[in-house]
């Protein structure tokens, strides 16, 4: 792993679930939670569809369900009801600072005074916004931006403002979405607690503590 690279960077992008915050699971059953009047093979396929995909927002994934599972036409009214349902599951669920990656909080908090900060995650912008604040993590970001803006779009807003330190804008992600984002924009990608992704970017982060141990 490039870890000059890593510790060199004025700008870091940090996705949330799976990264900040060990959320992947209670999002699945998020998922299954919303859906329960449907077809088990059917909630099975989309959370399939979901863990594959953790980049991705949920307005997204939804609507996937819909048009791709089900073979519906999409209803917004319906997919909008679905994603308010979901967002007040998860300010019950994900308000627990036992849930933080304690190695990812302690790298942060080491380094946010000399580096930037970023959130871009697929989770809904205000959703993300009341779990960061309620979490006490808030202030360690420059701004904490979602969905239904696409990750591409997030970061390629972030990357506008910062065009003089591109060679030293990087993101951390968990799911190939980040990777993608990272690659449309032109800027380096560190894997994380996916293994998957350990042959993507330009390397691969098993724990920060290490990091901060060299």
């Amino acid at each position: 792993m490039s870890l000059e690279k890593l510790k060199k960077a004025k700008i870091i992008i940090w996705d949330f679930d799976g990264v900040i915050l060990n959320s992947n699971g209670i999002r699945s059953e998020g998922f299954r939670e919303v859906l329960q009047d449907y077809p088990e093979d059917q909630i099975n396929h989309l959370l399939e569809f979901h863990e594959k995909n953790g980049g991705l927002s949920r307005f997204v994934k939804f609507e996937y369900f819909f048009s791709e599972i089900r073979k519906e036409k999409v209803n917004q009214k319906l997919i909008g009801q679905m994603v308010q349902n979901f967002s007040m599951i998860m300010k019950k669920r994900l308000l627990d600072r036992r849930l933080l990656f304690s190695d990812t909080l302690n790298f942060i908090e080491k380094n946010y005074t000399n580096k930037v900060f970023y959130i871009a995650s697929g989770s809904e912008e205000k959703e993300l916004n009341y779990l960061c604040n309620q979490l006490g993590i808030d202030s360690y970001f420059n701004n904490i931006k979602g969905s239904p803006k696409s990750k591409i779009e997030i970061v390629k807003e972030i990357v506008e403002n910062h065009k003089r330190d591109l060679n030293y804008t990087i993101l951390i992600g968990d799911s190939i979405n980040d990777f993608e984002a990272a690659l449309k924009n032109d800027i380096s990608f560190f894997g994380f607690n996916n293994q998957e992704l350990k042959q993507l970017g330009e390397g691969y982060i098993y724990d920060f503590n290490s990091i901060l141990r060299t």
